[in-house]
């Protein structure tokens, strides 16, 4: 394998972003990216996590497990924000399922937030985020483990110089942590390559001699997957593979003030990225998230997925309407407008529902907002 002491690009980007307050240039480039991953975007936060953690850790771990704990569910004493909002003891669970080496399985409907738990874990246990295999029905192997530089194959014949090592190689070699996501949309064969990169810890390269010819995990590497309880028996993971993970349910948020809170935090900051100048109006998601929860778990429930992470991307598009069409925050007329694509999809009887909640049930609660949403049901498509 070729020398992998050298620092990787996401520790660059931390290097970057540790640096950007001294170096205006450096930051207003980095102000360019849409969504930098975690270990940039709380960089700071990392690094007084580091400099204070006196705690044991775990061999290969750059945080001890009291330190990535505080860094996901947050420590107002010592500044740390919090970043997932859940049970904090499936957070526990999660980080010493991965000191034990053995895989994370998160598991749980659309929009709980699963990606980014893995993603704050990810970068919490060994610094680095981005090692990904995003899953589909066009994985392959070849994306989870290896692949060639065909030129230099072609020039050379096989050699660690033309050898391109996917995300799971890397992080073997590497000793960091790999994210899976949406396991059980890949192929049961490119699913089951997984079998013995977990039990043997090892990496077989057939094409190669010598010492190259193997890659053993170091100290740190573990894998963390996710699946939509949605998707189960698209490809239903084999009983071999599920034993080499734990599973954990993550689930929806389940009170009402801590999700509007949620909404309202992270739909502020896509509006001020988005260039927005008006904070989103707390009445108005509040009829958002009750309405998105009433089509979750109502009488008029939705086959669609009504998450808090839909009800975040309704609320940005609620406030981009307001203040791009109107110059305010947006209104409960906005979040009519905006539901329909978010509620419906495809599916004409999820539309019939969503009509049917605007004209009976929105009456019944009191409020100025609560009467713009009903008198606005006219402005529904289709």
């Amino acid at each position: 394998m070729p020398d992998t002491t050298e620092p990787t690009t996401a520790e660059s980007r931390t290097r970057r972003s540790e640096t950007a307050k001294s170096d205006p240039a450096l930051s207003s480039a980095e102000s360019g990216v849409q969504r930098p991953p975690a270990e940039v975007r709380y960089a700071d936060e990392l690094a007084r996590l580091r400099d204070a953690d006196d705690a044991p850790r775990p061999p290969g771990w750059a945080l001890s497990l009291r330190a990535a704990r505080a860094f996901v569910v947050g420590d107002p004493s010592r500044g740390i924000s919090a970043k997932f909002v859940g049970n904090p003891s499936l957070v526990d669970r999660a980080l010493v399922t991965l000191a034990t080496t053995r895989g994370l399985m998160l598991v749980g409907e659309p929009g709980t937030a699963k990606s980014l738990l893995s993603e704050l874990i990810a970068a919490a246990v060994c610094g680095e985020s981005t090692l990904t295999v995003q899953g589909g029905a066009a994985t392959t192997e070849d994306q989870v483990k290896y692949s060639w530089n065909y030129a230099l194959l072609v020039a050379e014949g096989p050699s660690p110089r033309s050898l391109v090592p996917a995300p799971m190689l890397r992080g073997m070699a590497e000793g960091k942590v790999v994210r899976f996501e949406e396991i059980t949309r890949c192929p049961l064969e490119v699913q089951d390559c997984l079998l013995s990169l977990l039990s043997e810890r090892v990496v077989a390269i057939p094409e190669l001699t010598g010492p190259d010819a193997m890659v053993f995990a170091r100290e740190g590497f573990s894998v963390i997957a996710t699946a939509n309880t949605r998707d189960r028996g698209v490809n239903e993971m084999s009983a071999a593979l599920k034993r080499r993970f734990n599973f954990e349910t993550v689930f929806p948020i389940a009170d009402l003030d801590t999700e509007l809170d949620l909404v309202e935090r992270e739909a502020g900051r896509l509006l001020e990225r988005s260039g927005v100048r008006v904070a989103p109006r707390r009445d108005v998601l509040e009829v958002l998230v009750r309405t998105f929860r009433d089509l979750r778990d109502g009488t008029e429930r939705l086959s669609s997925v009504m998450s808090t992470a839909e009800a975040v991307s309704v609320a940005h598009a609620v406030g981009l309407r307001g203040w791009f069409l109107r110059g305010e925050a947006g209104t409960a007329a906005d979040v009519v407008e905006c539901l329909a694509g978010t509620a419906a999809k495809d599916n004409a009887d999820d539309l019939a529902r969503l009509r049917r909640y605007l004209e009976q049930q929105a009456p019944r609660q009191s409020g100025e907002q609560w009467a713009q949403l009903h008198r606005a049901r006219h402005l529904l498509s289709g």
